[in-house]
């Protein structure tokens, strides 16, 4: 068993407080930091977070602060789970608190807005090429992590003890936590995952049955194989926890704030009314835009995600998406130079 750490949590949303939660339950001293006081209050004094995950207990040990600097003097990594466009905001704020020896990981999903620069791309950046930094990934609903029910995650990042050191503050009895050093592959699938669960979700909010749901799933995985590829990533990092299991489970399951987008505009609601119902941010707005201006880079196309794009920017009904993709040619199904 690997010796106790202090351990800063930088968001105290639904996904950061199920994390702070199950490290403190791994025996770590865990304090959590949040910008809203009422929430970071309850979390530090009844042991709810009443906003995020109302109903499950959270651990005594785990603290919680609104004070930054407080939360970052003792500790020995940091791990950011915050949104993407909150991402490039906080790590400016921790870099000049981060004790010397902290490690920086992050469970956060997406693109920096704007640049669409991989978020290991900005981390490295802000905080230098020095400090060792990885990405925790992988098909995880909150909730289901806040009530330790059973969890699979990958951590992967360039610093092999780093890695190893995130991975085993998550490992636990329901908790699984893998490791690898595929940052691209392990950040594009996190973050494209939630473009294509809109696509599924769209489809179910028509009602257009399981087959279709299916193929969208796996054709999704095609787009995230082809992009990977172009950029350099791993297929089987795409094959694996990072691309395929978080796919299936954002794409399938209810809890997902992206499936119950499309599911909303598959049933004729309005993008705005829709997001301003789920009441959390949906990473999909902003991550379809720069899905796509990687694609354009590469040269890869990619009717999902670009379909997706379209309807979230209001240029296509979900209708109008759908006849597009049915309306292409027939093609094979893996060309030969996927993986080439």
């Amino acid at each position: 068993m690997m010796q106790a750490l202090n351990i800063a949590v930088l968001g105290a949303g639904s996904w950061g407080t199920a994390l702070a939660s199950l490290m403190a339950r791994n025996g770590h001293a865990v304090t959590l930091w949040g910008r809203d006081a009422a929430v970071v209050e309850a979390i530090d004094r009844r042991h709810e977070n009443p906003r995020y995950l109302p109903g499950i207990p959270l651990p005594d040990t785990l603290r919680a602060t609104t004070d930054l600097a407080a939360a970052m003097t003792t500790a020995d990594l940091v791990l950011v789970v915050v949104p993407s466009h909150a991402f490039p905001e906080t790590l400016r704020a921790l870099a000049p608190l981060r004790p010397a020896a902290a490690g920086v990981a992050w469970a956060t999903k997406g693109f920096e807005p704007g640049s669409g620069r991989f978020l290991h791309e900005v981390a490295e950046s802000l905080l230098g090429t020095e400090v060792p930094l990885a990405v925790v990934t992988g098909p995880s609903f909150a909730k289901e992590v806040a009530q330790n029910l059973p969890t699979a995650v990958t951590v992967h990042g360039a610093d092999p003890a780093f890695t190893q050191r995130m991975a085993e503050v998550l490992h636990g009895a329901a908790f699984r936590a893998y490791t690898g050093d595929d940052m691209v592959g392990a950040e594009l699938g996190g973050a494209m995952k939630n473009v294509l669960a809109v696509a599924t979700g769209v489809a179910d909010g028509m009602q257009l049955g399981l087959n279709a749901r299916a193929g969208l799933i796996t054709r999704g995985l095609n787009e995230m194989l082809r992009l990977a590829a172009a950029l350099g990533a791993r297929p089987e990092t795409l094959m694996g926890l990072a691309g395929l299991g978080d796919l299936v489970l954002t794409c399938t399951g209810d809890l997902s704030r992206n499936r119950r987008l499309g599911l909303a505009l598959g049933r004729g609601q309005a993008i705005d009314a829709a997001v301003r119902e789920i009441g959390q941010v949906v990473e999909s707005v902003q991550t379809a835009n720069e899905v796509m201006r990687l694609a354009d880079r590469c040269g890869i196309e990619l009717p999902i995600s670009s379909a997706v794009r379209a309807v979230l920017c209001g240029e296509l009904t979900p209708v109008d998406g759908l006849q597009q993709l049915l309306a292409r040619e027939q093609k094979p199904e893996y060309p030969q130079t996927l993986f080439k």
